[in-house]
């Protein structure tokens, strides 16, 4: 990690800038359109970890540096020189930085303009929202080039849309426009071209204003609880509920609602 003012990098690929209590986490390897080399999901996956470990940050923005896209999948120029073994040796490290997205504890935001292919995609459905400017294309496209979406995307795709809906998308390998993704429910915010970035980090600020231990329980339930049975699922609830009840920020918010003023979270 190099710390450059504000920002943090991570590698050369991966930039980190704090808004206050938001983080912008920046896919940043222009000359590639954002492709993820192995080099880069190493530092993905270390952001994350660095993310994950920070208390301050009560929501993440996943950008892209690039005018035209916000990332293109695997670097599959890189990929082409590999032998078996290395595509094996790569596996781990490549699944390491889209789970490392994937598990952040705090809510995030992915702002997504141009393409957002394969891999890109799926680093986008493993935020919990998705902004797009209505230049996004997007698009599941690895059963074209003999593989499967290895980054998440036949588990997230199906919670977004169903199980026969992610079928057409990803035996078709078909490229979506961005009215279309946000009929379909891929996208959960349209706006304006270029526009995509303020406006998913004017969501984070307004989702931080909220309580942190809130935030990341209110995440923990919902996650784990997809895929129970109502009963199951209303246990998960309760024992996030539990975890926040006689938390500093209960008592916080309910002072500061009693006193019409705002809350001063302590975050624990």
């Amino acid at each position: 990690m190099v710390e450059q003012g504000d920002e943090r990098r991570f590698g050369e690929f991966v930039a980190v800038r704090r808004h206050e209590y938001v983080a912008e986490l920046a896919l940043d390897r222009p000359k590639a359109m954002n492709a993820v080399s192995t080099e880069m999901a190493r530092s993905l996956a270390g952001a994350c970890a660095a993310l994950a470990a920070d208390p301050d940050v009560r929501v993440v923005v996943l950008t892209s540096t690039h005018e035209r896209a916000f990332c293109v999948g695997a670097d599959l120029k890189e990929r082409n020189s590999f032998t078996d073994a290395d595509l094996m040796r790569q596996r781990p490290v490549a699944r390491a930085a889209y789970t490392g997205v994937l598990e952040l504890p705090m809510p995030t935001v992915a702002a997504v303009h141009g393409f957002a292919l394969g891999g890109g995609f799926e680093l986008a459905l493993s935020c919990d929202l998705i902004v797009a400017d209505r230049t996004a294309v997007l698009g599941l496209p690895e059963v074209s080039v003999g593989v499967i979406p290895g980054g998440g995307g036949t588990q997230l795709l199906p919670r977004r849309v169903g199980a026969a809906r992610a079928a057409e998308l990803i035996f078709s390998a078909r490229r979506l426009e961005a009215v279309e993704a946000r009929e379909l429910g891929l996208v959960d915010e349209l706006v304006e071209e270029g526009r995509d970035r303020a406006e998913a980090l004017a969501l984070a600020a307004r989702v931080a204003a909220n309580s942190p231990v809130g935030l990341r329980a209110a995440k923990r339930a919902l996650r784990l609880g997809q895929g129970l049975d109502l009963r199951a699922g209303l246990e998960v609830e309760d024992a996030a509920w539990r975890s926040v009840a006689f938390s500093g920020d209960r008592a916080e918010g309910v002072a500061a609602f009693n006193e019409k003023r705002k809350p001063q979270w302590p975050g624990r």
